[in-house]
């Protein structure tokens, strides 16, 4: 940004089309012959001026931002990714997900809350620090500045650190999992994560876990 230097200036790409007008305008500009087929340089500039474009303020996006600046994160990496969800499971993290002012409106499946099962020494059921989400279980293991989608399932005497566990994962008993992404439908054994060569690893560490890269398939998990 001029003048500080600190900042920068960004297209951060968010739209509401009403879908028969996209289709159309995606249509004609794929028949157009001088088009790059862009949608910033092509398709955005074709339609203003021509029909009803309006811009919203990013500054009014969200409100009772704890340093007064709207929310915003660029998750194009997997440690960006990594960070944004952890981030929300802080004590006072950017994006306040229990905000009434602000409510986040999405796609909710009906599940049954979870669930956190046995308190003995060696075997007790908890989570720290972490977001936990409707249809999961945790049951005599732990779970530490995490974020954990729908209906993941962690066993007895498992460790999950400072990983996100996309929806239907299942984390076997003993298993000692950190820093990771895993991805849906995983199903996470003991000596399956001993060769760290099969999965992808980021340049800090993080580690990406995926069905394929464990020999599963989708089909064969469900």
């Amino acid at each position: 940004m001029p003048g500080d230097p600190g900042r920068a200036l960004a297209s951060m790409g968010v739209y509401v089309f009403n879908a028969s007008f996209l289709y159309e305008q995606l249509i004609r500009d794929a028949d157009d012959r001088r088009s790059s087929h862009d949608f910033g340089s092509d398709l955005l500039p074709h339609v203003i001026g021509r029909y009803r474009v309006h811009a919203h303020r990013f500054a009014e996006s969200c409100v009772d931002m704890p340093n007064g600046e709207p929310y915003w994160r660029d998750v194009g990496t997997l440690d960006a990714y990594w960070e944004a969800n952890l981030e929300l499971a802080k004590i006072t993290p950017q994006l306040n997900l229990y905000d009434q002012d602000w409510p986040v409106w999405t796609f909710q499946e009906q599940l049954p809350p979870a669930k956190f099962v046995f308190d003995d020494d060696g075997r007790r059921g908890m989570a720290v620090d972490s977001m936990v989400s409707g249809g999961c279980i945790v049951s005599g293991a732990t779970v530490r500045r995490s974020v954990l989608f729908s209906n993941v399932r962690v066993d007895h005497g498992a460790l999950v650190e400072d990983c996100v566990l996309l929806p239907d994962v299942a984390v076997a008993a003993g298993v000692q999992l950190r820093r990771a992404i895993v991805d849906r439908h995983c199903r996470l054994e003991r000596g399956l994560l001993d060769d760290p060569r099969r999965f992808r690893v980021t340049e800090k560490g993080l580690t990406l876990i995926t069905p394929e890269m464990l020999g599963q398939t989708v089909h064969q998990l469900r």
